[in-house]
């Protein structure tokens, strides 16, 4: 599956309202470690079932920073969130953004 990119809160919404279960990756476009966090994550959404989306931090802060505040996961970047059913299943960031982390998260 290829990766949808989510800029606006709408936008968000739309997907949180229409899909079971997906996963969102919060980006920076300046930073090394999350360069390797997206290879990671695109290397994933190659394989999967699951629907796989992004926002770029510096391009949508406003609903990176709801992402954050609306669910209680402190912002951080890389960072991949799980939501099942409208809530969050799953998150962690940085280096341990790999592919088999996000496999093993879904299982």
């Amino acid at each position: 599956m290829s990766i949808q990119l989510l800029k606006t809160k709408e936008e968000f919404t739309k997907v949180l309202n229409n899909e079971p279960i997906f996963f969102l990756l919060k980006h920076s476009l300046t930073c090394p470690i999350s360069a390797t966090a997206e290879s990671e994550y695109e290397q994933f959404s190659q394989h999967s079932e699951v629907p796989c989306y992004e926002l770029f931090v510096q391009d949508a802060r406003d609903l990176s920073n709801q992402v954050a505040s609306d669910y209680d996961v402190r912002h951080q970047s890389p960072q991949a969130i799980l939501f099942k059913d409208q809530q969050v299943a799953w998150h962690d960031s940085h280096g341990a953004v790999t592919k088999q982390r996000l496999i093993k998260a879904v299982e």
